[in-house]
């Protein structure tokens, strides 16, 4: 269903006036002897098109397969992947925006594997947050942020049996046993509360307020050295939690721009400060941060305003203590006003994520995500604690470590799991995970696992137990690299196929595209390149097969970023625009009793995954017309696959 149909559908449905299971939340007190109800029994409306006095309806009720609350990477990622392996599938966010920390509101770069010590340096993340990322260049080439909103907007809305609810907080959830029966959810633009029945819930919020209502097992602050022998993790537990940053964008004007500060900001003390270095003028300073030593959600309106304070104290030390004549033309253009958040809860899996893993590149049999970002944690208290660095950097990875299913999904509450910054790790191993792209991948992770259980009536650990290797290969399928695990899939019709044929070769060869690896190793090629344009591939079968879907992963250059920064300066290495090595255009044809027939045809491509869909053909070989790239003189495949 579309979005404007789910809207008008239960709108006009009335779906249901009462609020079940809710009674905490729905006369929550707020005063002794006092409550606040979710009625509307004193609201007073003479509604004047129709001359009556009435109520307004301001109570619903709707049901999902899958409900992912949270729309960050982690949570788009989580939703679009539900809904494409065919559960109904429902995307709550509480801002009006989607993109959590990397929106136009906030603005953190969507860093991933970015800085290995290894010859590729990069390991770039696929599947659903590189098809977001690309389509940004696409459609956004002017690296505008609130364009960035909306591309992310128009991708999410056009999924197929996907719909999205913006400006919704989740406040509750309704349990039975171990299960999360429905939660509570509350629209502040149409003054609505929801009831929201699933079968599965997924939470990508970060803070994780609905699985924390649903009773799920969580721990915040660091653990002591000896839980998990971390050589990181101070010698004895406490409540300190990674903090939030403000960040800042300005503009060169062209002419000098007196700086006036605001009466919240906050001098900074430049000579007591330890390694907070001011680099540049046009990003502003992600260590101007501030941690909590308890609660950390508690604290986040007391801290957001102080940070901005503190932002402000920055930006009159460049501009006016005379140390930086280079920034006498630069103003500020905007600044936030919502935090990027690092750390608050961390559910608990069947298993708890830790640096001995990262650090000994532990191989999980139920590995479904992968991370590389190094050992990243931010020093107490923040801009709050000068002496010491703001952040440790305590360790750089030499290759590509694993996230196992079992740290996504929730150890006493049978039906969550969970993706991002609120996944099942040590305050230390996610200090690395908590990257963005890192997080998209564990949403891509869930979202698939919670179609699967809804398909197979399971709940995530029976998946984990009985069928692991399906949700890895569908994941594969996705184009979701997972380390150490190769295809597999018997349901592929080109592993059985007895001749493949190149019209050319540059590099690779035409056999390593069904060797079950979908990027370049290294030093290990798993790819075929043709030499030219309107080249030709052709997969030959002894006997005739049906076929009905031709999928082929392609070239984006994974060992290059492609995400959007707030300093256009770092963009020297990036191509601004479609990968020039992706495959733009191509037809699929298919042998019908002795003749060629096309089946499919693909024009301004713009994904590495490209899964083409035709009425079934019995055939005995189906042909690759690959006819242009977004630049490259070459076209140059990792994989392809048929499926009847």
């Amino acid at each position: 269903m579309k979005r404007r149909d789910f809207f008008k559908k239960t709108t006009a449905a009335g779906i249901a006036t009462g609020m079940l299971g809710f009674s905490s939340t729905t006369e929550a007190k707020y005063k002794k002897g006092k409550s606040i109800s979710t009625d509307r029994k004193k609201d007073n409306w003479q509604q004047m098109g129709t001359g009556q006095k009435g109520l307004p309806n301001r109570q619903k009720e709707i049901s999902y397969d899958v409900v992912v609350v949270g729309a960050g990477m982690a949570g788009i990622c989580a939703a679009v992947s539900s809904a494409r392996n065919g559960a109904k599938t429902l995307l709550v966010n509480d801002r009006p925006v989607l993109g959590g920390n990397a929106s136009s509101e906030i603005r953190v770069t969507v860093n991933g594997v970015n800085h290995l010590k290894n010859k590729h340096k990069c390991e770039r993340e696929t599947g659903v947050i590189e098809e977001m990322l690309i389509e940004n260049w696409y459609y956004n080439p002017q690296e505008s942020y609130p364009m960035w909103d909306h591309v992310l907007f128009d991708y999410v809305t056009r999924q197929d049996n996907l719909d999205v609810m913006l400006n919704t907080q989740a406040l509750d959830a309704s349990t039975k046993g171990d299960k999360i029966q429905s939660i509570l959810c509350f629209q502040s633009t149409t003054e609505t509360y929801y009831t929201i029945n699933a079968g599965m819930f997924c939470d990508c919020s970060g803070d994780g307020l609905m699985a924390a209502q649903a009773g799920a097992e969580y721990r915040t602050g660091r653990e002591g050295k000896a839980e998990f022998n971390e050589s990181f993790a101070p010698d004895k537990a406490d409540g300190w939690q990674m903090g939030a940053s403000i960040m800042m964008i300005t503009k060169d004007m062209g002419r000098p721009v007196k700086y006036n500060p605001p009466t919240c900001a906050i001098p900074y003390e430049a000579e007591k400060m330890h390694d907070r270095k001011i680099k540049n003028f046009k990003e502003g300073y992600w260590w101007v941060e501030l941690g909590s030593e308890y609660d950390i959600i508690a604290d986040q309106e007391e801290n957001r305003d102080k940070l901005i304070g503190y932002l402000h104290g920055v930006w009159d030390y460049v501009k006016n203590s005379g140390k930086y004549p280079e920034a006498d033309n630069i103003a500020l253009d905007w600044v936030g006003s919502v935090p990027g958040r690092r750390e608050s809860r961390r559910f608990m899996g069947d298993h708890i994520l830790t640096q001995v893993d990262l650090e000994t590149y532990r191989h999980f049999d139920d590995a479904v995500a992968y991370g590389g970002w190094s050992l990243d944690e931010h020093c107490p208290g923040g801009i709050e604690n000068p002496s010491e660095p703001p952040s440790y950097f305590h360790s750089r990875f030499k290759q590509l470590y694993e996230i196992p299913f079992r740290s996504l999904y929730s150890k006493n509450i049978s039906n969550l799991m969970f993706a991002g910054r609120n996944a099942s790790c040590s305050h230390i191993a996610l200090s690395s995970t908590r990257i963005q792209a890192t997080c998209a991948m564990m949403g891509q992770a869930i979202g698939t696992a919670a179609a699967i259980c809804m398909d197979k009536k399971w709940t995530p650990r029976q998946l984990g137990q009985k069928d692991i290797k399906g949700l890895q290969q569908q994941l594969l399928r996705d184009d979701q690299y997972i380390p150490n695990v190769k295809t597999d899939d018997p349901k592929n019709l080109a592993t059985s196929a007895s001749k493949w044929i190149a019209s050319s070769t540059s590099s690779g060869n035409v056999d390593l595209l069904k060797d079950g690896i979908s990027r370049d190793e290294i030093g290990i090629p798993h790819h075929w390149m043709s030499s030219g344009k309107n080249a030709e591939l052709q997969l030959e079968w002894d006997k005739a097969i049906d076929i009905s879907k031709v999928e082929i992963k392609a070239d984006t250059n994974l060992q290059r970023f492609i995400m959007m920064h707030k300093n256009p300066a770092k963009n020297k290495k990036q191509v601004l625009d479609v990968p020039p090595e992706l495959v733009k255009s191509f037809d699929v044809e298919a042998r019908v009793n002795g003749r060629w027939k096309t089946v499919a045809k693909v024009e301004n491509n713009i994904t590495r995954l490209v899964k083409t869909n035709f009425d079934r053909v019995k055939t005995t070989s189906i042909r690759l017309k690959l006819k242009d790239t977004w630049g490259d003189d070459n076209i140059k495949l990792f994989e392809v696959r048929c499926y009847s």
